[in-house]
C-alpha cells in the first residue's frame, strides 16, 4: 500500500517548547495554527523530508569562475527542523491519523438525549 504524503513527517511535542519552533521549517505559521492534545500538554508540527538512501557525489562547474567542484551528498534524511529531537516521536501519515484518533487527542463527542 502506498503511502499518503510519503515525504511529510509530523514531530510530537511539549507545549512547553513551542517558542522554539521556528516556523520557517514547518507547514505551521504560528502557534496559534498548532493542534493541542486534550490536555494541552503536546502538540505537533508538521513539515517535509528528503530521504537519501545511497550516498552520492556531485560534480559541476562554478559558472563564474570556472572552479571544477565536487561534494558528497551522504545517505540520511533532510528537512527536519532545527526543533527535531529523537526523544520526541516522528511519525508517518498513517502513524499521526491513528494517533490523533486516541482520547489523548480528540475529545469524545457526546449527544445529549
Amino acid at each position: 500500500m502506498e503511502t499518503s504524503f510519503p515525504n511529510r513527517r509530523w514531530l510530537v511535542i511539549p507545549t512547553t517548547i513551542t517558542g522554539s519552533i521556528n516556523f520557517s521549517q514547518v507547514l505551521q505559521d504560528s502557534t496559534g495554527s498548532l493542534r493541542l492534545s486534550v490536555d494541552g500538554t503536546q502538540t505537533f508540527v508538521k513539515y517535509e523530508i528528503t530521504e537519501v538512501t545511497e550516498s552520492y557525489t556531485v560534480s559541476g562547474v562554478i559558472a563564474e569562475t570556472g572552479v571544477q567542484t565536487t561534494h558528497t551528498v551522504e545517505a540520511g534524511i533532510y528537512g527536519r527542523p532545527s526543533i527535531y529531537s529523537p526523544e520526541y516521536p516522528e511519525y508517518n501519515h498513517e502513524e499521526i491519523l491513528a494517533l490523533l484518533s486516541t482520547e489523548a487527542w480528540t475529545k469524545p463527542i457526546v449527544i445529549d438525549p
